[in-house]
């Protein structure tokens, strides 16, 4: 502390550093550090929420760097003594900080380390953000030497610890691990220590109060290791911070039809059948990871240790060399290297990243569902286990086991609170989502259980089964309301409409049929001749429906298939097109939409307006505006068939689910 006697006393801070060995390498480094500080503070200028230089010198072979006092107490002193921050506090700190390094980048400087020391809360109750002594000037990217420390352990990204770069992401992502650090009351320092960036995927199980689901997202993405799969600018954060809150779902608001999540045509199970064998394609030569991790692009995780502890001895021997604090070891290269644009990919771009990907144990995720409230996903496998996911997490929370045979389906009901299930065991089962425990189960199809539908009212239960029937059940009592027939091949999908008076159903026998769930009366036959229907979805609108067909003239000869299979090609020449359906009229239009693959899966958003596209053959998900009859983009990161698609009734996310034993979680605003 000191008085600017030019100034009218007025109080200013003074930062000396007097390096222990005069004339070497260590005082070269420390007197760039300090030049660089007031070259960032003095282009800057002035601005309420960053220290003002006031000046710069040297004098007796010390540094010494004069900048505006804040009086105020930094955030890691208010953490110790207040205890951690609640998410209101988190999301005013965010406000605040953002809006601050929105005018830093823009003025193309990267702080490069930010953390609760480096930010201090006036009297006032005015954020300041401090210490721009490791910041730097941004070129394409910022590079140092891969030897230079740059930033503090913990809070650093690993682009910025590894490999000397840093960008406008990587301010982002140590914003995210301080919000974490007073969310939680957990120093980052001492979780890195012992395990490197490996916290970042479980960072929610430090959590000591709830967290909204829409904070938990923007943290999440924040918090992503890979820094092409954060924010990639100030201006995305807060567009996310500032949206609206996801409105909740009653029963009576339309809910998007998920059954895209309905198998493709199964087969009759023979006498003594076999434990299905799921062509799959390991993300990871390596054995895959508890279903509670996220899947992260790292390093090989021997590599990674070795650098942690590489890391760490360069840390102690320098500590030796120049003694002081551990952040005046920090060096810094004076010579940017910039890289090709191609380095910095956008999350917009056609290389567009999920949000965060769940690993499973299974051989393959057959069939999903999301809850009402967009907060619960559940998925079943190539066997008879279901799981329930937190979406916000990426947490496994439950198990249901009780099916004997391999599950087809799963849905959940309009108040989140029942989740059904069909299977080859020939039974529906209802559960309790929020115990787990079994309700009831329904029996009364003589074949496997090929697919569930719940209407949006939620009394009616919907099953398609390979026994060529559908039938209607009271979910309350568990009573047989009417069995629907007419199909001469087995059921191969279903779909309600969002008024609840409409079933339309899809067959081996070429045919789409439509049908009065109240009377149980066919309504509509729709007939592709000698093609056959694989997948529906209804629009939430509920005046159309989209279907997937086979154009193959020996189509009615291609094998039934399990979910998750490959069964060997029928012809040389196959092809797959998509047609859309008025359900009053019966007319249809021809999508102009053609794959080679047979389409496994269909999911339109909540608005109408995109459907998604899964195919067998194919690794890749189409997206496709249904208004404007144009491909939107292509989604390339499974690596194996794409089995089951949804849309969030928020319309904020896209889950998807393959043979490759993954679970993607994508945001919407990052891939359209």
């Amino acid at each position: 502390m000191a008085s600017d006697t030019d100034k009218l006393n007025e109080e200013c801070v003074i930062k000396q550093f007097a390096p222990q060995f005069q004339g070497t390498a260590g005082l070269q480094k420390a007197t760039e550090l300090f030049e660089q500080e007031a070259r960032r503070l003095q282009q800057l200028g002035e601005h309420p929420q960053i220290p003002t230089l006031l000046a710069y010198f040297q004098e007796n072979n010390c540094l010494y760097l004069v900048q505006q006092f804040i009086d105020g107490q930094d955030l890691f002193k208010e953490l110790q003594q207040q205890g951690t921050f609640s998410e209101a506090h988190i999301k005013d700190l965010l406000q605040d900080l953002l809006n601050i390094l929105k005018i830093v980048h823009q003025q193309k400087v990267i702080h490069r380390d930010i953390k609760p020391e480096n930010i201090i809360r006036r009297r006032d109750g005015k954020i300041v953000l401090i210490d721009f002594g490791a910041s730097k000037q941004l070129t394409k990217t910022v590079m140092t030497s891969k030897k230079t420390i740059i930033g503090s352990l913990g809070y650093a990204p690993l682009e910025q610890m590894q490999g000397g770069e840093a960008y406008p992401a990587s301010d982002l992502f140590s914003l995210g691990v301080t919000c974490f650090h007073l969310l939680t009351g957990t120093h980052p320092w001492e979780l890195w220590k012992h395990n490197g960036y490996g916290w970042i995927p479980k960072w929610y199980q430090y959590l000591k109060q709830p967290l909204s689901q829409e904070l938990g997202l923007i943290l999440t993405k924040m918090l992503q290791v890979e820094y092409t799969q954060r924010y990639q600018s100030v201006a995305q954060v807060l567009q996310d911070l500032n949206s609206p809150p996801s409105p909740s779902v009653s029963p009576t608001k339309p809910k998007v039809a998920t059954q895209s999540s309905c198998p493709k045509p199964a087969p009759k199970p023979s006498a003594s059948p076999k434990k299905p064998k799921v062509a799959t394609q390991s993300l990871r030569s390596k054995p895959a990871p508890t279903p509670t991790t996220y899947t992260l692009n790292q390093k090989n995780q021997e590599n990674k240790n070795l650098w942690i502890i590489t890391l760490l001895g360069i840390m102690g021997f320098s500590a030796l060399l120049f003694g002081g604090s551990l952040r005046s070891l920090y060096t810094d290269s004076p010579s940017p290297t910039s890289i090709s644009k191609s380095r910095v990919t956008s999350v917009n771009n056609s290389g567009a990243s999920p949000l965060y990907s769940l690993e499973t144990n299974s051989d393959s995720v057959n069939s999903i569902a999301i809850s009402p409230d967009s907060k619960t996903l559940v998925s079943n496998d190539a066997g008879n286990t279901i799981k329930l996911w937190n979406i916000i997490t990426g947490k496994q929370t439950r198990t249901f086991n009780g099916h004997s045979k391999f599950v087809y389906s799963v849905a959940i009901s309009p108040n989140g609170k029942t989740l059904a299930s069909g299977s080859g065991d020939k039974t529906i089962k209802l559960w309790n989502i929020a115990t787990g425990k079994l309700i009831s189960t329904l029996t009364g199809h003589s074949e496997y259980v090929s697919s569930v539908a719940i209407s949006l009212n939620g009394k009616t239960l919907a099953s398609g089964s390979g026994d060529k029937t559908i039938k209607l059940w009271n979910i309350a009592t568990g009573e047989l309301i009417r069995t629907l027939t007419g199909h001469s091949k087995y059921v191969s999908s279903i779909a309600i409409s969002p008024d609840g008076k409409t079933l339309v159903s899809t067959s081996a026998d070429s045919t789409i049929k439509v049908w009065n769930i109240a009377t149980g009366k066919q309504v509509q036959t729709f007939s592709y001749g000698s093609s056959g229907a694989s997948s529906i979805v209804m629009n939430p609108k509920g005046k159309t429906f989209i279907s997937s067909y086979n154009n193959n003239i020996n189509s009615l000869d291609r094998p039934a298939k399990l979910p998750g299979t490959r069964v060997a090609p029928v012809s040389s020449i196959e092809s797959y097109s998509l047609r859309q359906w008025n359900v009053a009229t019966g007319e249809s239009t021809l999508i102009p939409f053609g794959s080679s693959s047979y389409i496994n899966s269909l999911a339109i958003s909540p608005d109408g307006k995109i459907l998604a596209i899964g195919s067998e053959k194919s690794a890749n998900i189409k997206l496709y505006n249904i208004l404007t009859e144009k491909e939107i983009r292509t989604l390339t990161t499974h690596s194996g068939n794409i089995q089951s698609l949804a849309f969030s009734s928020d319309g904020k996310l896209l889950v998807s689910s393959g043979t490759d034993k993954t679970i993607k979680i994508w945001r919407l605003m990052d891939i359209l």
